[in-house]
This record gives C-alpha cells, structure tokens and sequence, in this order.
C-alpha cells in the first residue's frame, strides 16, 4: 500500500464537479499559508450539514434497480466505500464525488414529517419505500441524529411497508421497530457484505461495520423472524469475485432467505476514485483488476445500458453468475424472501380519515 494512503477513508482526493462553470483549485502557495499560521489545512473530520428539501419519497425510475420508490434521509455517505454508484449524486449538491462525498454529509432533519405528509396524503397508494435507495440509513451521522428511526416509527404508524439497505449493525438499535413493523409483514432488510476478509473490507469500505457484525446482524435479525436479504455486491472480478460460495455459504448460514449481487461498474467520476485508489492501496494487482472489469463491460469501466449494466457480458461476467447459480442451488434451495405487506395501509388510512 502507498505511504501517500489517506487512511480512513476511500477516496484519496476531490475530483472535479462537472457540474461547476469553472474549477475551483486549491492552490499549494495558500496551503503552505494555512501551515505556517498554524492553520491545519485539512484537518479530515466529518462535516454534518442540514438541508431543508421540499419532499423526501423519490419515485425511481430505473427499470432494473429492484425498487419502485426510495428516500434518503442524509446524502453523502461516510462508509466511504469506494466503489459507491451514489458519489456521483454528490456533484448536484456543488461538492466532489470524492473526499466531499464522505466529509461533507447532508442531514433531513425533516425527512419524517415528509414522509408522514407523503403517506397521509388521499392519493398515495402503498408502495414498498426503501431506505435508503442512495446512501446508508444506518451511517455514523445516524447515531448522532436518529433521523432513520425516526421514519421507521411513521412507517409503523401508518401500517405501511419499508424496505432497509444497510451495512451498518446500528440497525439492531432499532430491532424493536423492526419486529413491531415485522408482525404486519411490513418490512425487509437487505444487509451488505462484500467480503469475508476484514483487510479486504477496511480498504475497501472504510468506515463500515466489522464483517463479524454484519454477519452477527444477519443473524439477530432472522433470529427475531425479520426476513433478510444479503447484497454480496458489487462483485470485483480480481477483488472480491473469488469469495462468492464462501460469502453464500456464510450468510445462508446466519439466516439470510435470499441474497443478490451486480458486477461492479464505475460510471461518471467513479472510474477515476477508483483508479487512483486502486493504484494506492493494491499497485500490484491494478491493471490486472481494471482490465478485468473493463471485460465485463465490452472494454469499458461503465456500461450505461439498462439491463447489461449491473450484470455484466463477456466470459468473466458468465463465469460470476454460474457461480451465482452453483451457489443458490447448494445454499439457498427452498429459501425465499417474502413480499410484504401493502394492504394496511389502505385500511388504516381509510380509518383515520373516518374519524374527522
């Protein structure tokens, strides 16, 4: 690994918006100002930012991301996994898919009265609502403001039905919520692991909880009858690609119903973080890793194409979804992740409007 490595995080700079008119360069000359004034340039820290959005639930329109709505209750995520889809969200808020992605994080504080306002209104008919369809629910920034629980209890109140995304064992602060939301059907839990390897996992997703944790979260929540569903994604042929029946075997055993996984693709200004952290934290294995995913997606980093996009083509791509298969087959046979509930909500609604 690189002596120049900016550990604890991800990303290893800013790049550029390419949202912004003019690039903004923080010259050397006012750095060494910041230095000898005894100024600390970069100090690294998290920066918490409150926005005031006008709703919250966001139709999603994608045609192959599994999910009819989301809501992201904090955007910029400080995980800081390098491979996230969702640092390229970060340039529409004027900051960098980089460093700024995981320093700089955005907080709804008003994210549950949208919600409640969402699903009080006459024309909103039950659709699973996940958390969060971009960033974690469940990052550090929730410890500190509670927003994600928060919701939860709206989604209980309103009988409605939520689906959760997270690599953060926080979640099983909240287990009493979920088994609450659980004895209607109204939720599911889609737990993340990429690696069995903690060395794979610190560098590859900084800031997350341990593997052991994950695992441990797995495990309570299908232990309290929660249905969860294992993201063993994204798949990094050179990286993590070869873990695939060990990380089946694993999570099948700590109560998972089901699991699912993409071929990674490094869209918008995702290909250049990754790049330069590959070449910081594994020089030796780079080119071999980028060349293998470039053959996933018909010599490219990134394929945009609907479809083809998280699933990858080639012979490395069909080699990963047979072991995919092998792997259903020998851990997953006659498991199941259950629907869940839409038609409470209706009733409970219907309900309280009775009351005026």
């Amino acid at each position: 690994m690189s002596d120049k490595y900016l550990k604890g995080r991800g990303a290893q700079e800013n790049t550029f918006n390419k949202f912004l008119e003019f690039r903004h360069e923080t010259r050397d000359d006012f750095l060494e100002f910041c230095r000898v004034d005894g100024e600390q340039a970069d100090n690294n820290r998290t920066q918490y930012l409150p926005i005031f959005p006008k709703t919250i639930v966001n139709k999603v329109t994608s045609p192959d991301v599994g999910m009819e709505y989301s809501m992201n209750p904090y955007q910029g995520c400080e995980h800081g996994c390098i491979y996230c889809y969702a640092r390229n969200t970060h340039e529409f808020w004027g900051y960098s898919a980089g460093l700024d992605f995981e320093r700089k994080i955005l907080v709804k504080k008003q994210a549950a009265q949208l919600l409640e306002k969402k699903l009080k209104s006459k024309h909103w008919e039950a659709k699973t609502i996940v958390l969060s369809g971009n960033t974690d629910c469940y990052q550090p920034a929730e410890k500190k403001y509670g927003i994600t629980r928060e919701c939860l209890e709206v989604f209980l109140k309103y009988k409605h039905p939520v689906g959760i995304i997270t690599k953060n064992s926080l979640i099983l602060r909240d287990l009493e919520l979920l088994k609450a939301l659980h004895e209607d059907g109204l939720v599911g839990v889609n737990v993340s692991v990429t690696s069995l390897l903690e060395e794979t996992r610190r560098i590859l997703e900084p800031r997350t909880a341990s593997i052991k944790k994950r695992l441990e979260t797995i495990r309570v929540l299908s232990e309290n009858g929660i249905p969860v569903n294992a993201m063993l994604a994204p798949i990094i042929p050179g990286i993590n690609s070869h873990e695939i029946m060990n990380l089946a075997k694993a999570v099948s055993e700590n109560g998972a119903r089901s699991f699912g996984i993409t071929i990674v693709r490094l869209n918008g200004a995702i290909g250049q973080i990754f790049t330069q952290w590959l070449q910081k934290t594994l020089p030796d294995k780079a080119d071999k890793v980028l060349h293998q995913i470039q053959e996933c997606h018909g010599g490219t980093l990134n394929d945009s194409r609907f479809g083809l996009r998280n699933r990858g083509e080639g012979k490395i791509a069909e080699q990963i979804h047979n072991m995919v298969r092998l792997a259903r087959r020998r851990y997953f046979k006659d498991k199941h992740f259950p629907s869940l509930n839409k038609s409470l909500h209706r009733q409970h609604k219907d309900g309280q409007f009775r009351l005026f």
